[in-house]
């Protein structure tokens, strides 16, 4: 296993959260590592209440996004919405340019359709890689993702120690139902992307995302064409070379 980057352990880390909201434990984070402790944000639903918590309670904590290039208008209209009820600018992070035009100059702009292979290509060059350079040189990622989002997510821990980016992952809504999550967004009047409204449960870029029927999995919505029932762009599980 590769070394922790500080002197905490898992353990004792997780000792100290134990116990604490979620504000607390946001706070505790970002006292522990001061100016390394970052959060991503896709500005869907779960995100969004991240970003309240750490906004309102004024947690020194970096907010960034990464800009596909393929976003939904709507995405960007609560990005704006965001910054302006906050006060804010959320940071953001684009795909390298050069591997973005030989994709699309050799392959064309809908390759992620043609095989998973591709699509998880695309990912690489439009999601993976960018997070890579916004997280170099951090210790704690703070992440939107919850236990109900997926089967494989079900037994993630709140924390968890990330080899690929090596860093502390940070989850606070882990335990949360996305009934919690939009109940929170009502009562603090959070500004979200109307898509939720349409159907759209997980919102990523928008060739590659839809709206879900009753009683369909949370990420059916995502890559939909693919059988495979654990599907993922990277983010969590893959790093490729920048």
């Amino acid at each position: 296993m590769i070394a922790e980057p500080t002197s905490y352990t898992l353990e004792s880390l997780t000792e100290k959260l134990q116990g604490l909201s979620n504000i607390e434990a946001l706070r505790t984070l970002a006292n522990l590592f001061p100016g390394e402790v970052v959060f991503s944000t896709s500005l869907g639903y779960e995100d969004q209440v991240i970003t309240d918590l750490i906004l309102s309670n004024n947690i020194p904590i970096r907010i960034f996004t990464l800009d596909t290039g393929r976003m939904f208008a709507e995405t960007y209209s609560v990005w704006k919405k965001t910054n302006d009820r906050y006060a804010t600018k959320i940071e953001a992070y684009f795909p390298e340019r050069a591997s973005e035009e030989v994709l699309m100059s050799t392959k064309g702009p809908y390759s992620f359709y043609d095989s998973v292979e591709n699509r998880k290509e695309c990912c690489g060059i439009r999601k993976v890689a960018p997070l890579n350079r916004a997280l170099k040189g951090q210790k704690i990622w703070v992440t939107g993702i919850r236990a109900e989002q997926s089967a494989n997510r079900q037994s993630m821990p709140q924390l968890e120690w990330d080899e690929a980016h090596s860093l502390y992952k940070f989850h606070p809504l882990m335990d949360w139902t996305f009934e919690e999550v939009k109940q929170y967004v009502k009562d603090n009047n959070v500004p979200y992307n109307p898509l939720h409204d349409r159907g759209f449960v997980s919102i990523g870029c928008q060739p590659c995302t839809r709206a879900i029927q009753p009683g369909e999995d949370f990420r059916a919505g995502r890559w939909w064409w693919e059988d495979n029932s654990k599907k993922e762009c990277g983010l969590h599980g893959e790093r490729v070379k920048e």
